[in-house]
C-alpha cells in the first residue's frame, strides 16, 4: 500500500502545475475571439486541404458528401469543421475563376489543365464544428447554409503568414513577452500561429507542456498597418517599467 500511495503521489500534478493550467483554462474561456461562424469561414478560406467523404467520380451519381477540414491536422483538440452538402460541377462560366482560386492555394498544380481534371464545388447545407475535444474547453455547434453564406471571412487573417513568419523569425522574445504580460501565463516560449482582427493564436510551452493560447488585441485591428501598431503598443506595455 505504501508503494502504491507513493506512485500515485509521484504521478499527481503539483499545486503549481494545477494552478497554471487553471489559469490557462480561465484565460481561454474569456479570451476575445471571432464568432464561431466567422472563424469557420476564415479557416476554410485559408485551408489548402481537407478530407472528402467519397471519391470524386462517385459524386456524379450521388452528389451528397461531406468535407472535413482541421485547422491543425496534427492537433485534433483544435478546431475541426465538417461541411455537409451537395457536390456540383463548376460551369464553363465559373471555370476560370475556380482555376484561379485553386492555383492561388496550389501554385504548382499543373494538373489543372489535364483533360480529365474537373472542378467541383460543394453547396453547403449544414456546417458543423467541434473544438477542444478531450479538454475542459469542449465546444461544438452547427450552422445552416443561410448563416454560413451570410458570414464573412475575417479581413485580417490574410496577413497571418507574413506577420507570423516575421514575428517568429525576428521577434520571438517579444512575442513571449506579450503573451506573458497580456495573459498572465508564465510561458517559456511562444510561436505565433495566425492572426485575425481580434487577436492572434500562439503555440506556447509552459512548464514543459505545449499549449495553444489566444492573445486578444486591445481593440479590433482595421488593416495590416494597424496590426503592427497594436503589436508594438502591446509590447511596450509588456516591457519592464523604469524604477
Amino acid at each position: 500500500m505504501a508503494a502504491s500511495s507513493a506512485q500515485s503521489h509521484a504521478q499527481a500534478p503539483s499545486a503549481g502545475d494545477a494552478n497554471v493550467f487553471q489559469l490557462i483554462q480561465a484565460h481561454e474561456e474569456k479570451a476575445a475571439r471571432l464568432p464561431p461562424i466567422e472563424e469557420i469561414r476564415t479557416v476554410l478560406d485559408r485551408s489548402v486541404r481537407g478530407m472528402l467523404s467519397t471519391l470524386s467520380h462517385d459524386l456524379l451519381g450521388n452528389p451528397k458528401c461531406s468535407l472535413l477540414v482541421a485547422r491543425d491536422p496534427e492537433d485534433m483538440t483544435d478546431l475541426v469543421i465538417t461541411v455537409h452538402g451537395d457536390a456540383v460541377a463548376v460551369t464553363e462560366q465559373e471555370k476560370e475563376a475556380a482555376r484561379a482560386a485553386y492555383l492561388s492555394k496550389h501554385p504548382n498544380a499543373f494538373w489543372v489543365d489535364f483533360g480529365d481534371f474537373q472542378f467541383m464545388r460543394i453547396e453547403p447545407k449544414v456546417v458543423r464544428y467541434v473544438s477542444g475535444v478531450a479538454t475542459a474547453l469542449l465546444g461544438s455547434g452547427e450552422f445552416l447554409k443561410e448563416e454560413y453564406k451570410a458570414a464573412k471571412v475575417d479581413p485580417i487573417a490574410q496577413f497571418s503568414k507574413p506577420v507570423s513568419s516575421h514575428m517568429n523569425r525576428d521577434h520571438a522574445e517579444d512575442t513571449k513577452a506579450i503573451v506573458r504580460h497580456w495573459t498572465s501565463i508564465p510561458v517559456d516560449s511562444a510561436y505565433m500561429l495566425d492572426i485575425d482582427s481580434l487577436g492572434f493564436n500562439v503555440n506556447a510551452t509552459c512548464q514543459g507542456t505545449s499549449v495553444k493560447l489566444r492573445v486578444p488585441f486591445t481593440r479590433r485591428a482595421v488593416d495590416r498597418k494597424d496590426v503592427k501598431t497594436l503589436i508594438v503598443e502591446m509590447l511596450q506595455a509588456a516591457q519592464p517599467k523604469d524604477s
